[in-house]
């Protein structure tokens, strides 16, 4: 794992989100789980190194971000916001979330196939929350505080982890640096406040984001300007009168970024998505 301050380390060279951890001298806290089944089992027997896990918190809903909890089963509280809790491993309508957190398995983590738990197993103790809450939350664990900030756009159950004493925040997905951002089913607008909330935190050098390397807060601004970008393209088109079609065909960011580690199959899925899911929204009368 990289370290990114004195306590807190994150791995950004997995497939799936950056999972990380901060270390207290009360236990350490763990801010979303690995999808490579193997890849969790290391980061829980490393994080127990260091002391008790005192909370697992998911900063999200996806499968990339949450899937690794069935293997930190019984490792402290497991915290959500209510958001997660009510999309629990939802990915889109079209994908099927056990089978997609599977797919990664032959080829980023083949070793994991033997510790992966069938369909039904999986889904009788997938590691949901103790703790659920609803708007913000604060946990305190030794000198660290936690403020848990709901910041919804790219999902509804967002949160990002501002860790003050680290001078530190974990935004989630909300920030994909240097990376393809995926819209999915996301409220750009809300997502665009989301940025605010997190750019008027004054006590920030480091931005752990859900996808692709450690930023400072100065990527705020890029990643504003990829949300715009999206909406005014699609916007555009449908102002042209084109069609769903013609707008997938013909608003596409795939040259900006690649997609993050192991998924670069995905890029014409994400760019028919995220045109796809805009499309939709702005002709329907909508908050895109």
């Amino acid at each position: 794992m990289q370290k990114v301050t004195g306590a807190v380390w994150t791995d950004t060279t997995l497939r799936g989100c950056n999972p990380s951890m901060v270390i207290t001298n009360d236990g350490v806290v763990v801010i979303d789980t690995p999808q490579l089944p193997t890849k969790a089992v290391e980061m829980r027997r490393e994080a127990e190194s260091h002391g008790n896990i005192r909370y697992v918190i998911n900063t999200e809903h996806h499968v990339d971000h949450i899937f690794g909890n069935y293997y930190f089963r019984g490792a402290g509280e497991i915290v959500h916001h209510q958001g997660v809790a009510d999309n629990f491993m939802e990915v889109t309508p079209s994908l099927d979330s056990y089978d997609y957190a599977l797919e990664a398995i032959p080829t980023d983590d083949p070793e994991g196939a033997a510790i992966v738990p069938d369909r039904e197993t999986y889904f009788s103790d997938p590691g949901r929350a103790t703790v659920t809450f609803s708007g913000d939350l604060t946990l305190r664990v030794a000198d660290h505080t936690f403020n848990l900030l709901h910041t919804p756009g790219h999902t509804p159950g967002q949160v990002a982890v501002h860790v003050p004493e680290e001078r530190v925040v974990f935004t989630g997905d909300t920030i994909f640096s240097e990376c393809q951002t995926w819209l999915m089913g996301s409220n750009v607008s809300q997502w665009l406040t989301a940025l605010d909330r997190i750019a008027h935190l004054d006590d920030v050098d480091w931005v752990v984001p859900g996808h692709g390397d450690v930023v400072t807060m100065r990527y705020l601004t890029r990643q504003r300007a990829n949300l715009l970008d999206w909406v005014a393209g699609v916007a555009d088109a449908v102002a042209k009168g084109w069609s769903r079609e013609e707008t997938i065909a013909r608003v596409n960011f795939a040259e900006r970024y690649p997609v993050d580690i192991g998924q670069g199959h995905m890029m014409n899925h994400i760019q028919t998505l995220n045109a796809g899911s805009l499309w939709d929204k702005i002709t329907q009368g909508r908050p895109a």
